[in-house]
């Protein structure tokens, strides 16, 4: 399965909120910026804590 963070990436974009500050503001790992980075998988709580800080 193919996984795709474009369409986040866009939004911070449009939102003009760095990588790092979304990062911050929704606690997750730098590990887990670097997956997404990569289009690799991550969690699903990531993932809605990501969502939840937009």
């Amino acid at each position: 399965m193919r996984y795709s963070y474009n369409k986040l990436w866009k939004k911070l974009i449009d939102l003009h909120i760095t990588k790092t500050y979304m990062r911050k503001k929704s606690a997750v790992s730098t590990n887990t910026l670097a997956k997404m980075g990569k289009d690799e998988p991550i969690a699903m709580d990531s993932l809605a804590k990501v969502a939840a800080a937009l």
